[in-house]
């Protein structure tokens, strides 16, 4: 198949998304307006023979201070075919194309799963003192594919680091666990939930935890658990201002792109969360939680209304997002796999992020720039 490449309006890339079964939200045209601090423009390959749109992308690009060129970034995507056996004739033309838009170096993240590890093979690598990673246990399904991808990829010249994260680090989440929920009964996900979640939703259910969905105008009462979660994770956290473009962005594209849930006793909210939709896929993607009213696992009644919901939509993963490859106790986000394995879902791992200098001296410079900060 010969193909063409060229930049597309907001409408076309979004109808090929809609086209689709899923595509990360980072590839729907309105996420470039939540990342208002970057230039964007739509790409769009075509098969020559039919004219028809076979891929597309939503490029964002970072200025660099002072000098007109940029970093062209494509998170967790382009949205391509990335089997294909002439990956080559896809990945090039993007790159020249980009390089003639002024960028200097190019990141992605190929939409691509290598590994999946079920939640009683990690439950049982917790237990092994030997085990320290995910990548220490033998996997329950290998993506064959996606080797040849990487193997592609880098006879193409491009890059990744020791640790998996290019140059200046993943930035998004290599490993995430998720839950599918294609063609399983609802009853059988619950069934799979381990003994503590499945008693933490009855706990809530008694105390008489409501789960209920909120709007725009809820948006400071989010923010508000939001930073006192900051404070305890140490993090820092996003404006208000970056949720309410968040908000507005999506749901005007889609009015069903973005969710906002709050779980509350006796009419005070405990925990809150956004959700985020792109056809078939669901993601948990930004949680707060009060300090206090933990003992009614309001966390716990928010994840399985907010999962129902997502079963109810006909998604086919509920996605909860970033967690550490580690499984070692005393390591400090060894919590977040923790209470996600409890779902009894799957870690996934994706072939991460890869980058591409156009201009060996500025990427450099950009790299060392990224490690001081």
């Amino acid at each position: 198949m010969s193909l063409t490449l060229r930049t597309i309006s907001r409408e076309q890339h979004l109808a090929y998304i809609q086209s689709l079964p899923s595509a990360s939200h980072m590839q729907v045209p309105a996420w470039a307006d939540v990342k208002a601090e970057w230039r964007s423009e739509n790409l769009g390959w075509f098969d020559d023979r039919t004219g028809e749109m076979v891929g597309a992308g939503l490029v964002l690009y970072r200025q660099l201070p002072k000098i007109k060129r940029y970093l062209a970034y494509l998170p967790e995507g382009p949205v391509i075919n990335w089997f294909a056996p002439n990956l080559q004739e896809w990945i090039e033309p993007m790159l020249a194309h980009l390089k003639q838009q002024g960028a200097f170096s190019v990141k992605m993240g190929p939409p691509v799963i290598i590994r999946r590890w079920e939640a009683a093979t990690i439950k049982r690598g917790i237990q092994d003192q030997d085990v320290k990673r995910l990548r220490d246990l033998e996997a329950d399904f290998i993506e064959p594919r996606a080797f040849e991808v990487a193997d592609k990829l880098r006879r193409m010249g491009w890059q990744q680091g020791e640790d998996g994260g290019a140059g200046f680090g993943d930035v998004q989440p290599r490993y995430v666990y998720q839950v599918p929920l294609a063609n399983r009964a609802l009853e059988e996900v619950h069934k799979n939930f381990n003994q503590l979640w499945r008693r933490n939703i009855k706990k809530a259910e008694k105390a008489g935890v409501e789960v209920v969905q909120g709007g725009y105008e809820d948006l400071a009462e989010w923010q508000r658990l939001y930073e006192i979660t900051a404070v305890r994770d140490h993090f820092r956290p996003r404006p208000l201002s970056y949720f309410q473009r968040m908000w507005s962005a999506l749901n005007t594209e889609d009015p069903n792109r973005m969710r906002l849930y709050f779980a509350r006793h006796n009419g005070v909210n405990l925990s809150a969360a956004t959700m985020l939709i792109v056809g078939g896929h669901v993601w948990y993607s930004y949680g707060a939680s009060d300090n206090i009213g933990r003992e009614v696992r309001p966390s716990n009644a928010m994840q399985w209304r907010m999962l129902r919901d997502a079963y109810a939509l006909g998604a086919t993963v509920y996605d909860l997002r970033g967690i550490s490859d580690s499984l070692d106790e005393t390591d400090h986000l060894f919590g977040l796999i923790q209470f996600k394995v409890g779902t009894g879902g799957q870690a996934a791992e994706y072939l991460g992020e890869w980058d591409f200098p156009l201009n060996k001296l500025l990427h450099k410079a950009l790299d060392l720039y990224m490690s001081r900060r």
